[in-house]
């Protein structure tokens, strides 16, 4: 492959991700490189598209190093804008095409990009161009002289405070940099790859981009749908793809027969990770497909560190995350004191004791301590054989009564209910506890708060259950299998409690209607009138129970 000397005009030494692809539409030009709603790119028509794209690009004002962003739903045009940026030795800044535009505005702001791509430009005035755009014709399809960014990717993170912040890597753009990244994920050379997450996340971004300069043939999903998924699997022989929980879970929930329908039998490897995924969950999967083809992986964006695990390493370490594949891992407690075997604390990593770091922030620091140790936020443990399990994030953390309740662990058997399509666990304030537990749910049907709690109860100490359910019908979490709690949990304190008599009438009717019981007037009056009380003995009832626990 061609390389590039490391002068300031054209970037860092190695083999330019540009050069990578002109490289792959030589060696084989007919070969699919892209799918999207039943259109075909060949490697040989990407190459020519991109390079015609890249030289419009430069009209507008794209050079070395610098930022576009790239707001494109999934399909072709969005890789193409990727590749036409890397080929002006330009970090390509994906963000979702769907951002409100006071959130859009910030991340501009943040990134000051040469280029918006499929974006307005807003207030402020920077070149544009829309989704669908068009290059002039006789620009020329030749290559480009090679050029490689200081940057291979700047993606966007509002994490849980949802205040935008870029994750700049400092990897640069050239196939040396990146390669061993498809090694770690499993992939192979010149097969077939399923985008069935948004590209502008991380991992989907990541993964997109090293399988298509891997020779994989991509095919894209528009948004993930989980029987449109099995069928693409079926009809394009996939070998590799990556979900998150999430995913799995929406495919789990489908009929058996339509499930057990399709077949499978080419997928190589079902790579998951980006949250937590319920035990109950990855072993279904684990029966239904086989170890040999379920895998784990545990990294942030930034990359500082991250395990990986196989489905027979995780049958002998059930609920772990795998063991340390990429820099160093630790565990410590508040006072930065190492923790013990099995020990729960915070997660600390990092590349190495003397390894440059492989991000840098725009918009945000890290948390950090000597040593050139960052932690995520995450909770876990180490066992003894030294594989890594998370229990939750330290923000999402939740003390009822003095005992710590991880979010996550009641989400978990909430969802194993055949009518509970997502969660959100969350604490809210409560005089005497501290806090109590609510759970926000997404039903597929008619089901009770009693139900509800029977399930957990087969499953949770009294501690762990929640207190209120409040039901929605959107899903709770995005794409990306994250959830937004800090967001949900704002939008629910302080709860006001109905304070006119008529909005007590209606709470009180509607929990009695619940039980399939109506009411004449003069019993909804009655039933109104003990509300208070029986509402106190309640409380002083379920502090008792989890005072027994505690």
């Amino acid at each position: 492959m061609e390389a590039i000397d490391n002068s300031p005009a054209h970037g860092p030494a190695g083999t330019p991700l540009g050069v990578t692809l002109a490289r792959l539409a030589e060696r084989s030009p007919a070969r699919p490189a892209i799918t999207h709603d039943g259109e075909t790119r060949t490697y040989r028509e990407l190459e020519e598209r991109t390079n015609r794209l890249a030289r419009a690009y430069q009209q507008l004002g794209v050079g070395q190093d610098s930022f576009v962003t790239i707001g494109l739903p999934n399909g072709i045009e969005f890789f193409e804008a990727v590749l036409a940026t890397y080929k002006l030795g330009a970090t390509p800044q994906p963000v979702s095409w769907r951002l409100p535009a006071a959130e859009r505005a910030a991340i501009v702001e943040l990134a000051n990009p040469a280029l918006l791509v499929g974006l307005e430009a807003g207030e402020a005035v920077r070149p544009a161009v829309p989704a669908g755009f068009r290059p002039d014709p006789l620009l020329s399809a030749e290559p480009l002289p090679p050029r490689a960014a200081s940057s291979w990717k700047a993606v966007t993170s509002g994490g849980s405070t949802g205040r935008p912040k870029l994750i700049v890597s400092t990897a640069p753009a050239v196939h040396e940099a990146i390669a061993f990244l498809g090694t770690l994920f499993q992939m192979r050379d010149d097969a077939v790859q399923l985008i069935a997450g948004p590209l502008y996340h991380n991992a989907p971004f990541l993964t997109g981009v090293i399988g298509l300069l891997s020779g994989n043939h991509q095919v894209v999903m528009n948004r993930f749908d989980a029987q449109t998924c099995l069928a693409l699997v079926q009809q394009h022989g996939i070998d590799w793809v990556h979900v998150v929980p999430t995913m799995m879970h929406r495919i789990w929930r489908l009929p058996e027969d339509v499930r057990k329908g399709y077949d499978l039998t080419s997928l190589r490897v079902l790579f998951h990770g980006a949250a937590p995924c319920p035990v109950w969950l990855k072993q279904a999967w684990i029966d239904w497909l086989g170890a040999d083809r379920v895998w784990e992986l545990y990294a942030g964006t930034e990359g500082q560190a991250g395990t990986v695990i196989k489905g027979a390493e995780w049958l002998e370490h059930e609920g772990s995350v795998g063991r340390v594949a990429v820099g160093e891992m630790r565990v410590l407690g508040p006072g930065g004191e190492e923790r013990s075997v099995g020990e729960t604390g915070t997660i600390w990593m990092r590349r190495g004791a003397d390894a440059a770091p492989e991000y840098r922030y725009v918009g945000a620091e890290a948390e950090s301590r000597d040593g050139g140790w960052e932690s995520l936020g995450d909770l876990g443990y180490f066992d003894r054989d030294g594989y890594l399990y998370i229990t939750d994030r330290e923000s999402d953390m939740v003390l009822v009564g003095g005992r710590n309740v991880y979010p996550a662990e009641v989400e978990s058997a909430l969802e194993e209910h055949p009518r509970v399509a997502s969660s959100c666990v969350i604490g809210l304030p409560h005089d005497d506890l501290g806090n109590v537990l609510h759970a926000i749910v997404q039903v597929d049907g008619p089901v009770s708060d009693e139900e509800l709690l029977g399930h957990l109860r087969e499953q949770l100490v009294t501690y762990k259950l929640p207190r209120t359910f409040e039901r929605v019908t959107e899903p709770l979490r995005g794409d990306d299998g994250k959830v937004r709690r800090s967001a949900l949990r704002s939008a629910r304190i302080p709860t006001a409690p109905s304070t006119t008599p008529d909005d007590a009438a209606r709470s009180v009717r509607a929990a009695i209607e619940a039980h399939g019981l109506h009411p004449t007037p003069e019993e909804l009056a009655t039933y109104v009138a003990m509300a208070p009380v029986l509402r106190q003995l309640t409380e002083q009832i379920h502090a008792v129970e989890i005072g027994a626990e505690l």
